[in-house]
């Protein structure tokens, strides 16, 4: 038995003491530490595909409510729009307003043509592609000038457009565009509709051509051209 003069100078260890005698003093190991950093950092390519994702939602939802691209593909509208350019199409302009004269409108096409067969990965990405404004729409939407509305008679003659017999101020047209005017009408604009030109007035499918235009298949008026650089800027 060991005296009281050992037992002083060996005392028991306290409960504190052994506890710690339990716990590692050195840190957790190189693979134990890496691990950790790569649960809190996953790497990037992880995340590529949930960011890819969320772009193809926003993008989805932005053509769907709000605004579009369109790629214009004719010269029916030059000089105001040529071929290639690619411009804004505001979607909710005509909710909160009416269609006016001289607006720039896309709208859907009276007698689309045939379209191409495609499976549904193929269309989903003609769509995303032609609501970025890098497809061409195959003729599915139509760009033109809004001239009259419903109630209104429009006539052409004398190279001039009239509008309940006053003539219309025109300053986007050229002289060759003037020229191509042959009469036409007079004609009145029934309810619900629209009565549409293309500012190359030889080299146009309007009205002329394909009648009055249904208010309810204007998608949205165009505002902004945003490609080419050297073009950018508002349509009036």
């Amino acid at each position: 038995m060991a005296s009281a003069d050992e037992r002083r100078r060996d005392p028991e260890p306290s409960a504190l003491e052994r506890l710690l005698e339990l716990v590692p003093l050195e840190g957790p190991g190189e693979a134990e530490a890496e691990g950790r950093r790569k649960k809190e950092h996953p790497p990037l390519i992880r995340e590529v595909p949930v960011l890819v994702l969320i772009s193809l939602v926003v993008a989805l939802v932005i053509k769907s409510l709000l605004v579009q691209a369109f790629f214009i593909p004719s010269s029916s509208m030059e000089p105001t729009l040529m071929p290639g350019d690619r411009v804004l199409v505001n979607k909710l302009a005509y909710r909160f307003g009416d269609v006016g004269r001289g607006d720039v409108v896309v709208f859907e096409n009276p007698d689309p043509a045939f379209l191409p067969d495609r499976n549904i990965l193929g269309s989903v990405f003609h769509w995303l592609g032609e609501g970025l404004g890098f497809a061409q729409p195959e003729d599915e939407d139509l760009i033109k000038r809004v001239i009259g509305v419903a109630g209104e008679t429009v006539e052409i003659r004398d190279r001039t457009v009239y509008v309940d017999g006053q003539p219309l101020g025109e300053p986007y047209l050229t002289r060759d565009a003037r020229a191509a005017m042959g009469d036409y009408g007079p004609v009145t604009v029934p309810e619900g509709m629209l009565f549409v030109l293309g500012d190359n007035r030889g080299n146009s499918a309007d009205s002329r051509a394909i009648g009055f235009v249904p208010e309810d298949r204007v998608v949205g008026r165009a505002f902004v051209i945003i490609w080419p650089p050297s073009d950018v800027g508002g349509l009036g």
